[in-house]
């Protein structure tokens, strides 16, 4: 039951482990999606919850819900502004070259009639920023944490596959499709409130991470990201 993937839920919010597989928004293939599971997850309220960003379909982790419409005004601002702080964790189909960096390549979407749509790296894309650090290696595999300041569209995924030169193990647009799925998950998210506490929450390392090779694994707690002239 989707009830039982909350992480931190009060009057405002409700933070999910959304499960892999699982779209925010109706498929155009008529799958099940999240949307068919808000009425479960309003815990006494009459409004159902709002998704406040998006995870790819098979993308794991923290995904943010308001609770009313205020909020959720309040939480797309945060978002706008930068200041939330996400931690993704992906297995990588290859072993970057050194420990940790920044992957700063704007993002831009394409489309064939062919091949259907997919994101690329271009001039004329939109700014896209991606921390990254290296965490453990597995043989001709990776484990690799990402710090994202902008939230563009497989941000997380083509950086991963042009920026590092090591796609998403388990992507079927940027790499390759394998046996465990994609294995990429959002591992951590906090969001700032003004006057209340932090919206903060984690979601444990799935098993199909540990099926792979890479079990739960110790990563510090995500701080926020500050610009040079920001504090």
């Amino acid at each position: 039951m989707i009830t039982d993937h909350v992480l931190f839920i009060d009057g405002e919010a409700i933070v999910i482990d959304k499960p892999t597989g699982l779209p925010v928004d109706p498929p155009r293939d008529g799958a099940l999606s999240l949307e068919n599971h808000l009425q479960s997850l309003t815990f006494g309220f009459q409004r159902w919850p709002q998704a406040v960003h998006r995870l790819d379909r098979d993308t794991s982790g923290c995904l943010l819900l308001s609770r009313n419409p205020k909020a959720h005004k309040r939480f797309q601002r945060v978002f706008e502004a930068g200041l939330v702080t996400k931690r993704y964790l992906a297995v990588l189909d290859g072993v970057p070259t050194g420990e940790e960096g920044l992957i700063d390549i704007a993002l831009d979407k394409i489309s064939s009639e062919a091949d259907g749509w997919r994101m690329i790296g271009s001039p004329k894309g939109k700014p896209s920023r991606t921390h990254w650090r290296l965490v453990r290696v597995e043989g001709a595999q990776s484990l690799v944490e990402f710090r994202p300041e902008t939230g563009r569209t497989h941000q997380i995924r083509v950086h991963a596959a042009e920026g590092l030169g090591a796609p998403v193990a388990g992507d079927p647009v940027y790499g390759r499709k394998g046996p465990h799925g994609m294995l990429l998950h959002a591992a951590a998210l906090i969001v700032p409130r003004e006057g209340k506490p932090d919206v903060s929450a984690e979601a444990p390392l799935p098993e199909r991470f540990a099926a792979a090779g890479f079990g739960p694994v110790a990563v510090a707690d995500p701080e926020p990201i500050i610009e040079p002239g920001h504090g």
